[in-house]
């Protein structure tokens, strides 16, 4: 079932006016999650979780997560995007990329990219890929 955070996202994007969006979601709660309490969403190229999605006190807008990627697969093309961004390796190997230089990664490695930058991902490996992400917007 969507939350009411859900649907006031996407009506604010639909809409373009996502700084009222995100002024009309409540503060991520002080807590701590597990796995299991993470938001679950099935795509074909893998697991994604989200543990943490809103603003903060210091933040318009806050995601944390993690992506359990499938051998071979890439979420998507090397793209950009308005937040800051850091991913962690904690499991398998691959390739990310950033600004165009490629980087051999596993267990371990990790990434920062700044706000409006080229990154990617992708499992070179035969085994599944686990990587966490947290992107913000001041």
């Amino acid at each position: 079932m969507a939350k009411r955070r859900d649907v006031l996202k996407l009506a604010a994007a639909s809409a373009g006016i996502p700084a009222l969006f995100a002024a009309s979601l409540p503060k991520l709660p002080n807590t701590t999650i597990s796995s299991t309490q993470a938001k679950l969403q099935r795509e074909p190229f893998g697991d994604l979780l989200i543990y943490f999605d809103g603003p903060t006190d210091q933040l318009k807008s806050m995601t944390a997560g993690s992506l359990r990627l499938k051998p071979g697969m890439s979420p998507h093309p090397p793209h950009e995007h308005p937040e800051e961004e850091f991913m962690v390796v904690t499991e398998g190997t691959g390739e990310i990329s950033v600004d165009g230089k490629v980087t051999k990664v596993g267990p371990g490695s990790m990434m920062y990219c700044a706000a409006n930058r080229l990154h990617g991902i992708v499992n070179t490996g035969k085994v599944p890929l686990l990587f966490y992400f947290y992107k913000w917007r001041a």
